[in-house]
């Protein structure tokens, strides 16, 4: 069982926001992502935001600090730092990531690992409710070949990973600590002993996800790769769960990816979460960076709240509303389930009262 519901959605568990919003009021995010970092030290061959170039800019921690503090009081529950870039590269990422949950903020990080150091580890991982490595190989080859690194990163980062395990059962923390595979024609065979590794470590978890092809992305070797020959995969996958550790086999996903439909006509999960990059944009879609459609404003000229009740969003969300091809969208976004979930709220099957 997937009891993290990474293969699903959890705006179930919000229910008054999601009735607010079923009221037609206008509703703070739930969720966001914020990257601190415009900038990489991996070169990954199936990198969706390869088309933003890796830019050298950082978000200011000052203006960042106001903005969360705000964030939080608006009713934002959490942020996910990932984004266009490596969080972890931003020189002060242990403050931010501090200053997010002392302000009442859930913390998250996906990261490549390589520069997750002790020394930030322990200053952050109390705070932090998940964190998740992507790690794209189970042997040194094969990993510098897709994360286009140096191979000794593949050892540096099963070391930082153990040293977060290791420091997390010493102070009892509830950090769940996890590595995740995006499954390709270069290491679907590495995937078990991927886990066989992940499971010898002591991770609680290790997702194993279908590539999906960003509509701007410069990347495109991958957008033919299909699953369907790949499910067996999670059969063997899952039999080597035990208590303390779970493969999770997005196979939900991978099917959507092959199957390529949608039961919603319109985008309706924008109102529940937000994008913030490392310039300060903040957008309603991380799939359309770039596309002025989705820019709602800046943090460094205008408070959150200033933003989404601003004119940008509002027209942004009118021509959603209207206007968007929902076929022409990322195949699994990141709203996908949550999109499947309200539309079915807005357009419910007969007989829903026998429950």
């Amino acid at each position: 069982m997937d009891k993290y519901r990474i293969d699903s959605h959890k705006l179930i568990y919000h229910i008054p926001r999601v009735n607010d919003w079923l009221s037609g009021e206008m509703v703070y995010p739930i969720y966001a992502e914020i990257a601190t970092s415009g900038t990489c030290n991996h070169r990954c061959t199936y990198c969706a935001l390869d088309y933003m170039e890796y830019q050298q800019r950082f978000l200011d921690k000052k203006v960042l600090k106001e903005r969360l503090s705000e964030m939080a009081r608006l009713g934002i529950k959490s942020i996910m730092y990932a984004g266009e870039g490596e969080p972890l590269l931003h020189k002060d990422i242990g403050e931010i990531i501090l200053h997010t949950k002392n302000a009442g903020i859930d913390v998250a990080l996906t990261t490549n690992g390589a520069v997750f150091i002790p020394k930030l580890m322990k200053q952050t991982l109390a705070a932090v409710t998940w964190i998740k490595v992507s790690i794209n190989g189970a042997t040194k080859e094969t990993y510098a070949k897709i994360h286009g690194t140096r191979a000794e990163d593949f050892d540096k980062v099963i070391k930082n990973i153990g040293e977060a395990l290791k420091f997390k059962r010493e102070n009892n923390l509830e950090c769940a600590i996890g590595m995740q595979m995006i499954l390709l024609p270069e290491n679907w065979h590495e995937a078990a002993l991927l886990a066989e590794k992940a499971r010898e470590l002591g991770v609680d978890y290790l997702v194993i996800k279908p590539y999906s092809q960003h509509s701007f992305s410069r990347t495109t070797v991958y957008k033919d790769f299909r699953y369907s020959e790949y499910m067996n995969l999670g059969e063997t996958l899952r039999s080597m769960n035990t208590k303390d550790f779970q493969v999770i086999f997005r196979e939900n996903t991978m099917k959507k990816w092959d199957d390529g439909k949608r039961n919603y006509e319109r985008c309706l999960a924008l109102p529940f979460w937000s994008y913030i990059d490392a310039g300060g944009n903040v957008w309603g879609c991380s799939a359309y960076l770039g596309d002025e459609r989705f820019l709602y404003g800046n943090i460094y000229q205008n408070t959150f709240q200033e933003i989404w009740e601003g004119d940008l969003r509002r027209k942004s969300m009118q021509w959603v509303g209207s206007d968007l091809n929902t076929s022409q969208c990322r195949v699994n976004c990141r709203m996908d389930e949550i999109n499947r979930y309200l539309w079915e709220l807005q357009h419910p099957s007969g007989h829903v009262n026998f429950i």
